[in-house]
């Protein structure tokens, strides 16, 4: 067991909180005339005088040092003291056993971050916070940071110094380390990678989630966002079933989809196992969906294509590739991979015509050459003056 022990300051709050009693994870104590009486879940009892009260207190050190922290220490506001001890189990095992758990170190994790919690002798948590790819990782491999406000800049960028915009996306880079936090700076830190992640949990676990569903969120929109609100004409909720399959699964997000379709219709696309929630849809699928909206609102056109049947599977794995971000994965070597480079550029050769057409069909034989509408203008063309008209 870890040898906790108790100081003077902890003894002194002991003897105050005390006097109005205290109940707290398998240890009780109460003040009796002109001394107190301290007793555990375990059966363990014992009434002293008031000058034997640091004696009798050493006793029960994990069980006072354990009160302590968490009364003393850890952040008091509900949404952070619940996460702090979620962290360690506090509500799943007796403190001796959570104690010796924590000497050696108990780890969770949260997204693609990494915490170990561990404890020393006067009962103070610490913390580790890493990327869970780095879970085997030197600590010489990894670059240090003491501010938790470092994890705002770490959450921009991916591996290959790529803007983040969805905080949330399992592409968070790796090969840094928090070492040596405390419990507040640990929720300071993870609130910075995964802001409102921690006080949604909560909300979520005390049954106080506002969910905002589909429906609700693109009757809010407005401006250029407002178009979505056209695609979605209460005729049934495929389409919302297309994007959450697009944006919403734990390949993509590493929040749990919690919005449906709308209060009484969900959706048939699983949420994922994403350990906190997503309540709305987010900016990133408003976006996208501007752009769906726009897409679909197209008539749909019958084109004929010669292609070999590997051909026609070779598109289909060049997609299947590109949707589950699988291309950087494929060699140049691996030519028996549909969306290989070099097959991709055989088929290319072989099928494109000078002007990019697959099979020489062009997408509208009566466009203009260019790809112009018959105003003159590209379909992006419009869209970028659309956005600038309303910015």
């Amino acid at each position: 067991m870890n040898a906790a022990q108790v100081d003077s300051a902890q003894v002194e709050a002991l003897a105050e909180a005390a006097a109005d009693g205290i109940e707290f994870d398998g240890f009780a104590a109460e003040a009796e005339g002109d001394g107190y009486v301290l007793a555990t879940e375990a059966g363990s009892k014992r009434v002293v005088h008031g000058d034997a009260l640091d004696d009798a207190a050493a006793e029960y050190a994990p069980y006072v040092t354990n009160w302590y922290f968490w009364h003393a220490e850890a952040p008091q506001a509900e949404d952070r003291w619940a996460y702090l001890r979620w962290l360690e189990r506090a509500d799943d095992e007796r403190v001796p056993d959570r104690y010796d758990a924590l000497e050696a170190g108990t780890t969770r994790e949260w997204g693609q971050l990494r915490v170990t919690v561990t404890v020393d002798e006067a009962g103070t948590r610490r913390y580790e916070l890493r990327h869970v790819d780095d879970a085997d990782a030197a600590p010489a491999d990894l670059t240090d940071h003491d501010d938790p406000l470092d994890a705002r800049q770490l959450a921009k960028h991916d591996d290959r110094d790529r803007y983040r915009p969805l905080k949330t996306a399992p592409t968070l880079q790796t090969g840094w380390r928090f070492a040596d936090l405390g419990p507040g700076e640990l929720v300071r830190a993870v609130e910075s990678f995964y802001p409102a992640t921690v006080a949604n949990w909560h909300r979520e676990r005390e049954g106080e989630l506002d969910i905002s569903h589909w429906r609700e969120t693109i009757g809010r929109q407005s401006g250029i966002y407002g178009v979505v609100r056209t695609w979605d004409r209460g005729e049934g909720h495929e389409h919302v079933d297309w994007v959450a399959e697009a944006c919403c699964v734990d390949s993509q997000c590493v929040k749990r989809r919690e919005w449906q379709y709308d209060e009484e219709t969900d959706l048939d696309v699983d949420g994922g196992d994403g350990e906190f929630p997503c309540r709305e849809p987010c900016s990133v699928v408003i976006a996208a969906a501007r752009r769906w909206t726009k897409l679909e609102g197209e008539q749909s056109r019958t084109y004929e294509f010669e292609l070999t049947p590997s051909e026609k599977e070779q598109i289909e794995d060049i997609v299947d590739a590109v949707a589950d971000g699988r291309t950087e994965e494929i060699r140049e070597a691996d030519v028996y991979e549909g969306a290989n480079r070099y097959r991709a550029r055989f088929l290319r050769a072989k099928r494109f015509d000078d002007d990019g057409n697959l099979s020489g069909v062009s997408t509208d034989p009566e466009e203009a050459e260019g790809g112009a509408d018959a105003d003159g203008s590209s379909a992006d063309e419009d869209e970028a003056a659309e956005e600038a008209s309303d910015d």
